[in-house]
């Protein structure tokens, strides 16, 4: 594609909290060693809700969100090429969208997803609720034939998992609090990593149903006692426990789930700020651990179980629609009022 800053694209273009429009924005034109990538699925991710009521630090009006993503390269060039990608224009691509500096004392050490000037695409930059994005070559991971452009979206988002599963440290027992995507998106990682006991707990029942034909052993509606059903599931405590919430009430639950030595993971970030049984913590020797996004390896193992089949797309815990549907999914998604756990714009030019 040639002059790409002189077209217009639809793009949904966050103004504030619950204000969104689809407006004609500019092209964006792909800057040194960056690909041009014309976007087919976007997924919505809870931060991006947050995002959405102004609750989420990270992204500041006005914004193009979106950052699980897949689509094609529309437009390359020998420069973007020379910066390691194998993405030529027309391939299919899935979008890491973890912009990292490659320099710092943290990526130098191989940790680059804490990098000290990282940037994610649709917070600190333009994202993929558009019709192209602009991507350093690099971070273009061309899909296999028989992955679909949907199915690709969601490798973001199951990295995620994958790298939480991964802090839990090969738990026998692990308990897994919410049963939104990200928190089925751990169980499947989970499982894969050869987890034989995962309790779901969630306040949905519908999820929980999802969650065990999923590969939940055992599942709880948050609703009741979910501690009292920890200990009938591990009685003295989980290995692991993994907040895909993150709620007070979920990161303290995650807390006391575990035995004494066990490791809670925090993964949910819907509350800035909780206050938990830090006493307990210190008392019984638990291990907190945050868990933010992913490194390579865990992005390459997340499409590598997308390619293996490992999550599937029948059913209808994935709900597909297009990107002109945006504002009304997000308010859907907030009230609880979609039947699909995920949602997965479609974006046509």
């Amino acid at each position: 594609m040639k002059g790409t800053h002189t077209y217009a694209m639809d793009a949904l273009v966050w103004l504030g909290p619950r204000k969104m429009e689809l407006r004609h924005e500019p092209v964006p034109s792909p800057g040194p060693g960056e690909v041009l990538v014309e976007v087919a699925a976007v997924g919505i991710c809870g931060s991006e809700l947050s995002g959405y009521l102004g609750q989420n630090s990270l992204r500041r009006p006005p914004l193009i969100m979106g950052h699980e993503a897949a689509g094609r390269i529309a437009f390359d060039s020998d420069a973007s090429l020379s910066h390691g990608s194998p993405a030529r224009a027309g391939t299919r691509v899935t979008i890491n969208p973890l912009l990292t500096c490659g320099a710092c004392d943290l990526c130098q050490s191989g940790k680059n997803n804490l990098c000290r000037h990282r940037q994610l695409i649709g917070a600190h930059r333009p994202g993929a609720f558009a019709g192209y994005v602009a991507v350093p070559a690099h971070l273009c991971v061309p899909l296999p034939d028989h992955v679909s452009l949907t199915l690709g979206s969601l490798t973001e988002p199951l990295a995620c998992g994958v790298r939480a599963v991964a802090h839990a440290d090969a738990p026998q027992r692990l308990v897994i609090l919410g049963a939104g995507p990200i928190g089925l998106l751990c169980l499947i990682a989970a499982r894969a990593a050869g987890v034989e006991r995962v309790l779901v707990s969630d306040v949905s029942e519908r999820r929980l149903a999802m969650a065990r034909a999923w590969g939940a052993t055992a599942t709880v509606n948050a609703r009741d006692n979910v501690l009292a059903a920890v200990q009938a599931f591990a009685p003295g405590g989980a290995d692991a426990a993994i907040d895909a919430v993150g709620l007070t009430v979920t990161r303290d639950q995650a807390v006391r789930a575990v035995t004494p030595g066990g490791r809670a993971v925090l993964i949910g970030l819907h509350e800035e700020e909780s206050v938990f049984a830090a006493n307990h913590v210190v008392r019984q020797e638990i291990t907190v651990v945050g868990s933010f996004a992913y490194s390579d390896t865990d992005f390459q193992r997340a499409l590598d179980l997308l390619a293996m089949g490992r999550v599937s797309l029948d059913g209808d815990w994935l709900e597909e629609r297009p990107l002109a549907a945006g504002p009304a999914a997000f308010e859907e998604l907030i009230a609880g009022a979609t039947r699909a756990v995920k949602i997965v714009l479609q974006v046509e030019e």
